[in-house]
C-alpha cells in the first residue's frame, strides 16, 4: 500500500460527525517464532487499488450482558464498503465490542459514545485506505495499525488505550478487504484465501463444532442446566463478579457450587473423559493469584476442579504473574492483542489462547494460530455476541483449528442467539440461511463437506448490508 495519509486528516463523514461529540518493544526476543517476522507473500500478487469507501451501522438492542462488572444493552453493527478500480464492492462487517475491548473506554463514556467513538476510528481507516493499493489483507493491516491505533488513543483521550479497541474498530475494514482480495484474484473458498505461511495452523477439518453458549454473571444454576438439557456440553460460565474481591470470591464459590451441583454429573460424547467441562471466564477481575488459588481450592473441595476444562483471562492483562504451576490449563483472549502480544502470554504460562477473527481481525488471527500452533498451544473461537454472518467467518477458524485437549470437536463460543432481541430478524441477512451448518445441533454445528464447499456462505453478498450502501 503507498503512502497512507497522516493522521491530522480530517474524517469525510459529515452527517456521522455532526452527532458523535505505539506500543514499546515488548522484548520477546527469539522466543518469537519465525513467523512473527516473516514477510507475507499473497497467494498471488495481484495489485488492487481501492476506488472508493464508506461505512454505515445499525444499532441492535441487547438482553443486558453482565461482565467485568458492568452490562451492554446494545451492539453496533458495522458495515464498510470498499470498491477496487476495477468496479468489484464488498462490504465487510463488524460487531463492536467497546466493553470487552477496553473497559475504561466503556465507564468514561455513555454506551452510545463508547460506540460512536470506535465507529469513528473504522472510518477513520477507511478514508485511509481511499486511493491507496494492497496487495495481501495481512500486509495491509501491518501498515493501517500503527497509524489507527495511534488515533484511537487521540480521539478516546486515552493514552494506555487498548490495542484491541483499535483491531475491533479494523474488523469490517479487514473483512471487506479479505472479500475484495478474494474476488479480485479469482478465490472462492475459505481455504484459497489462507497464505502457505499460516495454512499449518488452519488445517484441521473438524466434522462438528460445538456451539457454546455464554452465561453472563448473575445467571441461575437452573438456565444452566437447561441448556445442557438441551445438548449443550461446554457452556461459558462469566465469573468474577461485582463487588470488592472478597465479595466477587463468595459469589463466585457459591456460583461454581451450584453449577456443579446442577450439571456436574452430565456425560456427554465429546469429550473424552464423557464429561461435562467447565470453561470460566473471568475477564480479568482477579487481581492477585491467591484469590484464583482459592477459587481452585473450592473447585476440588467439591470434586469440581478435574472438569475444568481453560479458565480464560482471570487477570487483568498488565498482571505478570506466571500461571503454567495453576493445575489447569488458563487462556489469553483479550489481553492476546497481537501475534507478540500472544508470544508474551505464552511466555507467561497461558496454555491456549481464545482467537477471535471477529474481534482483532481475520488477519492478526492468521498469525496468531500460526503462532500457537507453532508452540503447540491449543487455541479455541470466543465469541463477541456477533450477527449471523459473523458466526461463520468464526467459524471457519474453529473448524480448521487442531483439536483442543480432551475434545472431539472444534470449539465455538457464539451466544448471539441469548443476548440480541431480534436475533431472528438477523438471521434472515445471511446469505445462506437455513443450512445446516447455521443451526446448532444438540450442542454442535454439523460442519460436512457442504460448509467447507460453500465456506459457511461468507463470500456471498449479503443483501440486507449491501443495502445499507444504495443510493436514495
Amino acid at each position: 500500500m503507498d503512502n497512507l495519509p497522516s493522521q491530522e486528516n480530517g474524517i469525510n463523514r459529515r452527517t456521522f460527525m455532526q452527532t458523535a461529540g505505539t506500543l514499546v518493544a515488548l522484548g520477546v526476543g527469539e522466543s518469537l517464532p519465525a513467523v512473527a517476522s516473516r514477510i507475507e507473500k499473497p497467494n498471488v500478487a495481484k495489485t488492487i487499488r481501492i476506488k472508493q469507501v464508506d461505512s454505515n451501522f445499525e444499532r441492535e438492542p441487547l438482553n443486558p450482558y453482565r461482565f467485568k462488572g458492568s452490562a451492554i444493552t446494545e451492539s453496533w453493527q458495522v458495515a464498510s464498503l470498499l470498491e477496487s478500480e476495477s468496479g468489484i464492492r464488498k462490504v465487510g462487517l463488524c460487531t463492536q465490542g467497546v466493553l470487552w475491548s477496553d473497559a475504561t473506554v466503556f465507564s468514561a463514556h455513555s454506551e452510545r459514545v463508547g460506540n460512536a467513538l470506535m465507529y469513528a476510528i473504522s472510518d477513520r481507516a477507511l478514508q485511509m485506505l481511499k486511493s491507496q493499493s494492497f496487495t495481501s489483507p495481512i500486509t495491509l493491516l501491518d501498515e493501517l495499525l500503527p497509524d489507527v491505533y495511534t488515533y484511537a488513543k487521540t480521539i478516546t483521550r486515552n493514552p494506555d488505550l487498548r490495542k484491541t479497541f483499535a483491531l475491533n474498530a479494523l474488523v469490517s475494514v479487514d473483512n471487506a478487504a479479505w472479500l475484495l482480495y478474494a474476488q479480485e484474484n479469482g478465490l472462492t473458498k475459505f481455504d484459497d484465501i489462507i497464505p502457505e505461511t499460516y495454512r499449518p495452523g488452519l488445517s484441521y477439518r473438524h466434522k462438528n463444532v460445538a456451539s457454546i453458549p455464554s452465561f453472563s454473571v448473575g445467571t441461575t444454576a437452573e438456565r444452566i442446566k437447561a441448556a445442557a438439557d438441551e445438548g449443550y456440553f461446554i457452556l461459558k460460565l462469566k465469573t468474577g463478579a461485582p463487588g470488592t474481591q472478597s465479595e466477587m470470591l463468595e459469589k463466585d464459590i457459591a456460583f461454581l457450587t451450584a453449577v456443579h451441583k446442577a450439571i456436574g454429573s452430565y456425560e456427554t460424547p465429546h469429550t473424552k473423559d464423557g464429561k461435562i467441562p467447565y470453561y470460566f471466564d473471568a475477564n480479568g477481575r482477579y487481581e492477585k493469584k491467591e484469590t484464583l488459588l482459592r477459587f481452585l481450592d473450592h473447585a476440588k473441595k467439591i470434586g469440581a476442579f478435574d472438569q475444568i476444562a481453560v479458565i480464560e483471562e482471570p487477570f487483568e492483562e498488565r498482571n505478570e504473574e506466571f500461571v503454567g504451576g495453576l493445575g489447569v490449563r488458563v487462556a489469553a483472549d483479550e489481553s492476546a492483542h497481537t501475534v507478540e502480544d500472544a508470544a508474551v502470554r505464552i511466555q507467561q504460562g497461558y496454555s491456549a489462547i481464545a482467537v477471535k477473527a471477529i474481534a482483532k481481525t481475520l488477519s492478526m488471527t492468521m498469525k496468531i494460530t500460526q503462532l500457537a500452533y507453532e508452540k503447540k498451544v491449543p487455541c479455541f473461537c470466543a465469541d463477541l455476541t456477533v450477527n449471523p454472518i459473523l458466526v461463520d467467518w468464526n467459524k471457519n477458524v474453529a473448524a480448521r483449528l487442531s483439536p483442543f485437549p480432551g475434545m472431539t470437536v472444534g470449539l465455538q463460543e457464539t451466544n448471539g442467539h441469548q443476548y440480541f432481541k431480534n436475533w431472528d430478524r438477523l438471521v434472515t441477512y445471511h446469505p445462506k440461511a437455513g443450512a445446516s451448518w447455521t443451526k446448532t445441533q444438540r450442542g454442535v454445528y454439523p460442519t460436512d463437506n457442504s460448509f467447507y464447499a460453500e465456506s459457511g456462505g461468507i463470500f456471498l453478498p449479503s443483501t440486507h448490508y449491501e443495502n445499507l450502501f444504495t443510493q436514495p
